[in-house]
Order: C-alpha cells, then sequence, then structure tokens
C-alpha cells in the first residue's frame, strides 16, 4: 500500500513542483533582499545595476547548452547537468550565506566580490535552467509541464512571502527638526537567515529531483512502451506523444532517439508564431515591467506596492493551476490573450512613466487599479507561457529546448532594454517617502 501513494501521480506532481522552483528562486530572492542588503555593502544602490549585468552573463550558460546541442545532437546528458547546476547552485547559496558581508579592496576601493561571484553563480544556474529543465520535462507527460510552471511560480511567490515576514521596505514618517524624515525599521531577520532559506529551497529542489530520478530508475518504466495504433490519438481533447505511456515517462534512450527529428517538423509558421508570443511575454514578465514595477506602485504607498508583488506572484501559479483543466489551442484565442494583457502591461508602463504623479494619486480607486491591474498581467501571461509550453512539449524535444531559449532570450532583451532607461538615462523618477511629490 506504501508503494502505491509513493508511486501515485499526485506525489510526482508535487516533487515536480518543488525542483521547478529550484529554477529561478536563486534571482528572485536576491532581487526581493536588495533592499536589506544595499545597505550593508559598499556599491550601495548601484548593487541593482551590478546584478543586472551578473545575470545577463549568465546567459553564458544556455549559450553552451545549445551550441553542444547543435554540434553534438543528443551527446547531452540533461540529467546530468541537472544535477550538476543543482549542486552548484546549493553550494554558492551556502557559501553565499556565510560570506555575503565580506569585502575585499581591489585597486584601493572596497568591493563586494564574494556577493558578485556567488551571484554570478547563482545566475548562471538560473539562465542555464530554462534549457535543461524544461527539455528534460519531455520525458513526462504534458500534464507535468503545467505542474512545471506552477513550480516556477511558487519560485517567485516564496521569497516575497519570506522577505514580506523579514520586514523588507518598512518605514514610517518622523518629524525631525521640523522636517518630516523617513525612517526605515530593522528587519524581523537579517540577511543571512534569509540567505539560509534560499539554501535551504534550493537543497528541497535538487533532492526532489533526485528522487524523481530515483523513481524513474526503481520502476519498471525503462521499459519502452508498446505502441498502439491509437497512440497518437487524442486522449480526452490532448494530444498524446508516441513516447508517453499513459502517466509514465520515458526512458533516456527513447528521448536521445526523439532528439534528432527532422528540421522541417518543428520549424512551422505555428510553432514560430508561439515562440515568438512566449519571448514577448517573457520580455515582459521578466525584465520590463519588473524594472518599473516599484515606479509604478510606490506614488500610491508601500502598502500599493507590497500587494502588487505579493497577489501578483499569487497570480501566478493559480494561472497555471488553471492550465491544469483548460488549455487554449486557438492561435487567435493566444493572440487575443498577449494583447490584452498587452494592454495592461502599457497602462502599468504609463503609471511608470507618469511617476511621481500618477492619475488617481490619493484615491482608493487609484491603488485598487495598479493592483488589479498587476494580478492580471501576471495571470494572462503566466497562463499565455503554461499553455505554449504544453503546445510545444506535444511538439517534441527539441521544442521545448527551444521554448527554454526563447523564454531566456526574451528575458534577456527585456532587461537590457529597460536597463539604460532606468538606471543611465533616468527615464522613470522615483517618489520620494514622506514627502508630497505632487505640490
Amino acid at each position: 500500500m506504501s508503494g502505491s501513494w509513493w508511486s501515485s501521480a499526485a506525489v510526482t506532481h508535487g516533487l515536480m513542483a518543488l525542483f521547478a522552483m529550484g529554477s529561478w528562486i536563486s534571482v528572485n530572492s536576491l532581487w526581493v533582499e536588495l533592499p536589506v542588503i544595499v545597505s550593508e555593502l559598499p556599491e550601495g544602490w548601484n548593487l541593482p545595476a551590478y546584478l543586472s549585468v551578473l545575470i545577463a552573463f549568465g546567459n553564458l550558460g544556455p549559450i553552451a547548452v545549445t551550441i553542444t546541442h547543435h554540434c553534438a545532437p543528443g551527446r547531452l546528458n540533461e540529467r546530468l547537468v541537472i544535477h550538476c547546476i543543482q549542486v552548484l547552485a546549493v553550494v554558492a547559496s551556502a557559501f553565499l550565506a556565510v560570506f555575503w558581508s565580506h569585502t575585499v579592496v581591489i585597486a584601493g576601493e572596497e568591493r563586494s566580490l564574494p556577493f558578485l561571484l556567488f551571484t554570478f553563480v547563482l545566475s548562471l544556474v538560473c539562465c542555464t535552467s530554462n534549457v535543461t529543465f524544461l527539455p528534460f520535462m519531455f520525458r513526462y507527460p504534458p500534464q507535468y509541464i503545467r505542474t512545471f510552471f506552477i513550480g516556477q511560480g511558487f519560485s517567485a511567490l516564496f521569497p516575497c512571502v519570506v522577505a514580506l515576514g523579514q520586514g523588507v521596505g518598512k518605514l514610517e514618517c518622523k518629524t525631525v527638526n521640523g522636517t518630516v524624515q523617513p525612517h526605515y525599521l530593522k528587519e524581523n531577520f537579517p540577511a543571512q537567515n534569509f540567505f539560509w532559506f534560499l539554501f535551504t529551497m534550493l537543497a528541497a529542489s535538487a533532492l526532489s529531483f533526485l528522487t524523481l530520478t530515483k523513481r524513474h530508475a526503481g520502476s519498471p518504466l525503462d521499459t519502452p512502451p508498446q505502441e498502439t495504433n491509437n497512440a497518437s490519438e487524442p486522449k480526452n481533447g490532448e494530444e498524446t506523444h508516441p513516447l508517453h505511456n499513459g502517466e509514465m515517462p520515458v526512458s533516456e534512450g527513447q528521448v536521445q532517439l526523439e532528439e534528432q527529428p527532422p528540421a522541417h517538423t518543428f520549424w512551422t509558421l505555428q510553432n514560430v508564431y508561439m515562440l515568438l508570443l512566449l519571448a514577448i511575454s517573457n520580455a515582459l514578465t521578466n525584465g520590463i515591467l519588473p524594472s518599473v514595477q516599484s515606479f509604478s506602485c510606490l506614488p500610491y504607498g508601500t502598502m500599493t506596492f507590497h500587494l502588487s508583488v505579493v497577489l501578483g506572484n499569487i497570480a501566478n501559479p493559480l494561472a497555471c493551476f488553471l492550465a491544469m483543466f483548460f488549455v487554449m489551442r486557438s492561435s487567435s484565442g493566444l493572440g487575443f490573450l498577449c494583447i490584452a494583457g498587452g494592454v495592461f502591461a502599457a497602462y502599468l508602463m504609463a503609471l511608470a512613466v507618469l511617476s511621481p504623479c500618477p492619475p488617481l494619486l490619493g484615491n482608493p480607486a487609484g491603488v485598487a487599479l495598479v493592483v488589479i491591474s498587476w494580478i492580471i498581467f501576471t495571470g494572462l501571461f503566466s497562463y499565455l507561457k503554461v499553455v505554449i509550453g504544453t503546445l510545444l512539449h506535444e511538439a517534441g524535444h527539441a521544442a521545448l529546448l527551444w521554448c527554454g531559449i526563447s523564454i531566456q532570450a526574451g528575458s534577456l532583451v527585456g532587461a537590457l532594454t529597460m536597463f539604460p532607461l532606468v538606471n543611465i538615462y533616468h527615464v522613470f523618477a522615483r517618489a520620494q517617502e514622506c514627502v508630497d511629490n505632487c505640490s
């Protein structure tokens, strides 16, 4: 009886979500902890710029994986690569928790070299996960790709909730010598504890993946599934792949055979269209809008900012969960979702441009609009991404590799586009705390 529950689909879904959670939790954790560590490290508020550059350099990992797939198709052992980068992430997070505040003197100036070094390693792991975790998911039936995206949503939600419990960014306005000044409250626990939380989450992700592979190896799943006449017929309204045997993942040998399909079978107009939508959605959700979230929310108050972040991150896994029951397969429907999400993205961008005096400032309707816009924007694009991931899963292993590449490319283009606008040209004006910015 105990063996039956351990091999059940529910346990597999749980392990899959924990495995996927480790994909981007490192970078998400570093971003939410920035308000705490900028006051401790010598780089100060230049640290976000350093972090953006290090994440960009982290794309060396996906480039190396893509080149390997191109030059030696079928030779890359994705399972081994995932084990290696997960171990690397766990070790780097442990060193980060211990040495994050240590500094060294370089060219006569104090620099937080240990923090920057371990941040680069974690960024490399996160970027590489997009082109290794997703292709690995080809071994499992399509419903598990939706669980995977739910887990990726947790990688943003969990650090955010812990940071809120830590009390990041809390302040009160105090009158000093007749002037009102912001006074930042001390956090409930130090940054070191937060980084140990990151270590625990990465270790849980690595152990979940190890358990998935051991369950696979210890079960009769490595035997090739018997082909039937209806193997490729739709089941419950959803296409199944010839390699998939019900709920069971397929063997390594079968995946290696599938890795080398004829080129023309993938590069159809439909698949290119979906990859383009995927790149656009990730450019907006991972690069463009996060860069201006503080500008769009903080003029309405700190609580508005926290609500937008938390509820938006809750909308992410909820939208992915919705895809467990309904997958939109219409190309026009996917396009409509992208346009609808783009409308809310345009509104949020307009608020950021108009900062620190956006419309409806001081009006509860303004607060409600910005929070609801962030929720709908995140939910629409999260659902769009998981649906496209599901459809590309049905197109084969190479499709999932290009799915990861599109996600990473879109995120990179979005981040690089916004970096000079925010940090060099200062297009967006930050609202000052405890001050009437519009008088």
